[in-house]
């Protein structure tokens, strides 16, 4: 069975009016300004998912500056996962320096949901403060062995909508913060496994660390998923499609344009998810 660990749902009047939206939430407004910049909801999301053959997939919704927004939001990724039982995994999501972030954690968490994310610091990156306001979500997050997905990237190369000024040591030292948790770092965590080669430290720094494809096809050569197999191992690789941004068929076909065994894959897309979460 094929779970994809990363699509992005939004609730109808949202996805009616965005325009309402971006002059309190800048961050919105880079990702979600563009005509181009799809925005689907459930009964969307499950139908590709049929098309696409897809099994389950991990939604979750946008760190909005907002309570108001975010705590709608999650309200509305809560029925979705009441609608598709079967289908839908979700996670709260919200602005992580906000206030009421540990307060929103604990009742997406009541609410039934499976973990937190995708959690992104787009315009501060990911510094200390950002860590210090992190940490409560954490706490909760550990004590409830929950994951938490957190929106990384890579700090070189082209910008892009989206593309947050984080740094390596920063998403090293988040990882440092936190020894406890289960995290998964968006978008191959900009490369960050390439440092599980060294010696002393990172690698067991990174041992609870999982990374997602999310965005792939845009930004890396297909033999990204070969060479974080050799460096990560198989096992801490997640399907991610950041759908409706790609579909996944686009990944199974770099999957196979890669040279990756049947085995492989099905670990990747469905193995790796099924154990994370306890399915």
């Amino acid at each position: 069975m094929i779970i994809d660990f990363h699509t992005h749902i939004f609730p109808p009047d949202i996805r009616a009016g965005r325009q309402a939206y971006f002059p309190a939430e800048p961050e919105f407004g880079l990702l979600y300004s563009s005509p181009k910049a799809k925005m689907i909801g459930a009964t969307e999301l499950v139908a590709a998912m049929d098309r696409q053959g897809v099994g389950k997939a991990v939604v979750f919704g946008f760190p909005w500056k907002s309570a108001e927004t975010f705590k709608r939001h999650n309200d509305y990724i809560v029925e979705a996962v009441r609608r598709f039982p079967d289908r839908l995994i979700g996670f709260g999501c919200f602005e992580p320096c906000h206030p009421q972030a540990a307060m929103e954690a604990r009742r997406c968490i009541e609410s039934g949901l499976s973990g937190i994310g995708e959690l992104a610091f787009y315009q501060c990156g990911i510094d200390a403060a950002a860590l210090d306001h992190l940490s409560p979500v954490m706490d909760l997050c550990r004590d409830n062995n929950l994951p938490v997905l957190i929106h990384t990237n890579e700090p070189v190369g082209h910008h892009y909508p989206g593309k947050s000024p984080n740094t390596l040591l920063q998403i090293y030292e988040l990882v440092r913060r936190f020894p406890a948790n289960t995290i998964v770092l968006g978008h191959w965590g900009g490369g960050i496994f390439f440092y599980s080669l060294l010696k002393k430290e990172v690698a067991e720094s990174l041992k609870n660390v999982y990374y997602d494809t999310a965005a792939s096809p845009y930004l890396y050569d297909t033999r990204i998923y070969t060479l974080a197999m050799q460096l990560t191992g198989p096992d801490k690789i997640l399907f991610g499609s950041d759908y409706p941004l790609l579909p996944p068929s686009r990944y199974l076909d770099e999957f196979m344009q890669a040279g990756l065994s049947e085995a492989e894959i099905e670990q990747i897309c469905g193995g790796n998810a099924v154990r994370l979460l306890g399915l």
